[in-house]
């Protein structure tokens, strides 16, 4: 095979290498994630409530005792 017919086979080759890399097909990316939901109210106070709760705890243990 002549060179010059190499070249020719190797130029038809890019080519038909090209359209099939430009005939993928364009996938788009997934939609972004929602965002978080906001904090709970709860999250602030939650030392708060927890102190509340032991009192509270304590009291009704203290009340039952003494029936």
């Amino acid at each position: 095979m002549k060179i010059q017919n190499r070249k020719y086979i190797a130029s038809i080759l890019f080519v038909l290498i090209s359209f099939v890399c430009n005939a993928q097909p364009d996938v788009a990316p997934p939609p972004p994630a929602p965002p978080p939901p906001p904090g709970m109210p709860i999250d602030d106070f939650l030392p708060i409530l927890l102190v509340i709760a032991l009192i509270y705890g304590i009291v009704k243990r203290f009340k039952l005792s003494r029936r």
